[in-house]
């Protein structure tokens, strides 16, 4: 027998019995769609998470407090609180004389029921530099941004985002109206343009109040949680880094770098860290979803074990009459590589119908999610599953390939 009479007659017996055909194949079916649908839904979720990394700008460079090494985020970011790192600190980095800086702004972050004339909304306050709207690209639609003499003298005025500006004041024009935060009331001097989700914060529902009135009467801190720098060319990111670090050290006495109590990272740097940890987090989730392939496969093995026994007659019949081991081997393992392979393309047709709805559902959010169905995955699915049919259908094809023609004509 040929490979097309091999495929055609295991399309017949699969054919006999329908159900038991498709639950032999579910196994592999839910494999190949969860591997499917974890790759792509995963590599949307990176895409996700660096898209919003690189709407920061690729000039830009982040100051934080703690020690980190190159490929690990520093203490800051899991909610550890350290005070070295001042408004002082980013004043000596602007005043340092580097030609390539053209603004760095400090920021601390709090939240509160912010309350109006009209009603209350709860959400974030940040406490910024007056060279925020430089450094992150920001305009008003109306009114102004604060001044350094309103930041050093502490004054209690606000900006409001677009989405604040709304929640809090409705239709009504909120300029030279007050808010109450933390039981203070601040002048509204200015509303911000409309920006969206940028470095995965939503920017249009948050205020924005002097850092000096946010560390004297708001928070009662004299640290800052970080810092932004804006440089003036991407090409120049390196050295300005570099330079930082060195401020950073001469201003904390710190004589040997692995002593270092802030971490300076570039947007490019932060990428390749997120990157490398998503490709690792998408990765350990796929090999999760491919044991439930190991087990499909082993459901297989064991209907395949139990075919045998039910046509063990036709397999003497067969050999009687002139059918050798290896045809009789190569025929179940048809048989089996033939039902992996169908439950993997059905696996991988319905893992990319479910990954083309995450990203319809995502894009509709206002989320910025890429639809990421690689060919790659696809072969490497049908590669998968034929594997599968062929690794777990050897037991089964060489128990039947050396079965005693004799004894298997008697078998009742």
């Amino acid at each position: 027998m040929n490979l097309f009479e091999n495929i055609s007659g295991a399309l017949q017996i699969l054919s006999r019995n329908k159900v038991r055909s498709f639950l032999t194949m579910l196994g592999i079916i839910i494999g190949v769609m969860a591997v499917v649908v974890i790759m792509s839904v995963g590599a949307g979720a990176q895409s996700l998470i660096l898209n919003q990394v690189k709407s920061l700008g690729s000039n830009l460079v982040g100051v934080l407090p703690g020690k980190s090494d190159d490929k690990g985020p520093p203490a800051a970011v899991f909610g550890i609180v350290i005070t070295t790192f001042t408004t002082e600190d980013v004043k000596a980095i602007v005043n340092s004389g580097n030609q390539h800086i053209v603004a760095a702004t400090p920021y601390v972050r709090g939240a509160d029921t912010i309350v109006s004339s009209a009603g209350s909304y709860d959400t974030t306050f940040v406490g910024v530099g007056a060279n925020y709207p430089r450094v992150e690209t920001v305009e008003e639609s109306r009114g102004r941004f604060f001044s350094d003499d309103e930041d050093r003298g502490a004054a209690r005025v606000v900006v409001l985002g677009s989405e604040a500006a709304d929640n809090l004041f409705g239709e009504d024009d909120p300029l030279g109206k007050n808010v109450r935060i933390k039981r203070s009331n601040f002048l509204v001097i200015g509303v911000l343009k409309k920006r969206g989700v940028s470095g995965f914060q939503n920017q249009d529902n948050q205020l924005f109040v002097p850092v000096t009135t946010a560390q004297k009467i708001l928070l009662g801190i004299k640290h800052i949680n970080f810092a932004r720098i804006k440089i003036d060319a991407a090409e120049n990111v390196d050295t300005t880094i570099e330079d930082v670090k060195t401020i950073l050290r001469d201003r904390h006495s710190i004589t040997n770098p692995e002593n270092d109590d802030f971490s300076v990272r570039s947007t490019n740097q932060g990428l390749e860290v997120l990157t490398g940890i998503t490709n690792a987090l998408k990765f350990f989730l796929a090999a999760i979803a491919a044991l439930s392939l190991i087990v499909g496969g082993i459901g297989i093995m064991n209907i395949m074990l139990a075919a045998v026994e039910e046509r063990t007659k036709e397999i003497g019949l067969r050999k009687a009459v002139g059918a050798t081991n290896r045809q009789i081997t190569v025929q179940f393992l048809t048989e089996t590589v033939l039902i992996t392979f169908i439950g993997g393309v059905i696996g991988i047709i319905l893992g990319s119908g479910i990954s083309v709805l995450v990203a319809t559902i995502a894009k509709n959010q206002g989320y910025n999610w890429d639809l990421v169905i690689t060919p790659a995955s696809i072969i490497l699915g049908c590669v998968v599953s034929i594997a599968i049919g062929l690794i777990f259908g050897v037991s089964p094809a060489r128990r039947a390939a050396r079965l005693d023609p004799i004894e298997a004509l008697r078998y009742e």
